[in-house]
């Protein structure tokens, strides 16, 4: 916390735009603590979804015959982008009617929470704090962090949410009993001999298991680890910023600011997309994944 009448030193300003609004007073002291809710990531990862499907909607609505408008032509490249992706790992015809729209809306979702981080980093925390004390309480606690996708809680609950859908695939698609069978004789196959056919099942068996996990962690870690360096990188440009007002030298360390700030700006725009792209993709691999027998 920043001294009375002093402004917060880097450490500070960092440290405070890393921290969550949760439904809790106190921080977070554990890696994992189910009872925090990051409340922000959760408000706005939803309004965020309401408006990618209204978006989608909105496209679907408009569409109509003859020389499509802008937006109808971009929406529709975008679905066909897609449906081409999901053709091409998922051979179930039944399975793709309800996968490829689902890729679709994971696409533009994630793109819009990825998006969040071109805001200017303290305009959308500056309004909160000025509503947080309005209602009475301390602005210096008034924690606001926009973009969701840089919060793990969010981006491994998606990368779960593929899991839980690979599962049922698995199952819808081979049968309990033929899922299970593939766990414990994939990947290295079974024996004749009742001992090392008992080993290879086991070993099977873990390894699967060890499979499911790591994919899921690294589809989740993968995506929040770009938007959090992401998010950090504009930290520190709006930090050059500050020092720019407060230094002698302020006119270059401004010029280095905006010349920063646009530069990582074109990049990071690309950043977003590809992300929301590997996201998607992934969980159309491991979905296809799931429909193919070993």
């Amino acid at each position: 916390m920043a001294a009375e009448g002093h402004g917060p030193t880097a450490g500070e300003y960092i440290r405070h735009h890393l921290t969550h609004l949760t439904n809790h007073g106190d921080k977070q002291s554990s890696i994992v603590d189910f009872s925090y809710i990051n409340l922000d990531s959760v408000v706005i990862a939803a309004v965020l979804g309401l408006l990618a499907v209204f978006v989608l909607w909105l496209g679907a609505r408009r569409a109509t015959a003859g020389v499509p408008g802008r937006f109808q032509a971009a929406v529709e490249i975008l679905v066909e982008m897609v449906e081409n992706q999901a053709k091409s790992v998922i051979h179930n015809a039944a399975s793709r009617k309800v996968i490829a729209p689902m890729a679709l809306t994971v696409f533009v979702w994630i793109f819009f929470m990825n998006f969040m981080d071109m805001l200017p980093v303290d305009l959308l925390p500056k309004m909160w704090e000025g509503i947080y004390a309005s209602m009475g309480h301390d602005p210096h606690h008034a924690y606001l962090r926009v973009v969701p996708t840089a919060d793990l809680s969010t981006t491994l609950g998606l990368s779960t949410s593929v899991l839980l859908m690979c599962l049922y695939y698995n199952i819808k698609i081979k049968g309990l009993g033929g899922w299970a069978h593939e766990l414990v004789t994939a990947p290295f196959g079974t024996s004749k001999n009742p001992f090392w056919a008992l080993l290879l099942g086991v070993v099977n068996f873990l390894m699967q298991m060890i499979e499911f996990v790591a994919k899921t962690v690294s589809h989740g870690m993968r995506l929040f680890g770009n938007m959090f360096a992401g998010e950090l990188v504009f930290m520190l440009i709006a930090l050059l910023g500050g020092y720019a007002a407060l230094s002698f030298s302020g006119g270059l360390l401004f010029v280095g600011h905006l010349i920063a700030g646009t530069v990582w700006t074109l990049f990071h725009i690309l950043v977003i997309t590809l992300q929301a792209f590997i996201f998607m993709m992934l969980a159309l691999i491991y979905l296809g994944q799931a429909h193919d027998a070993h």
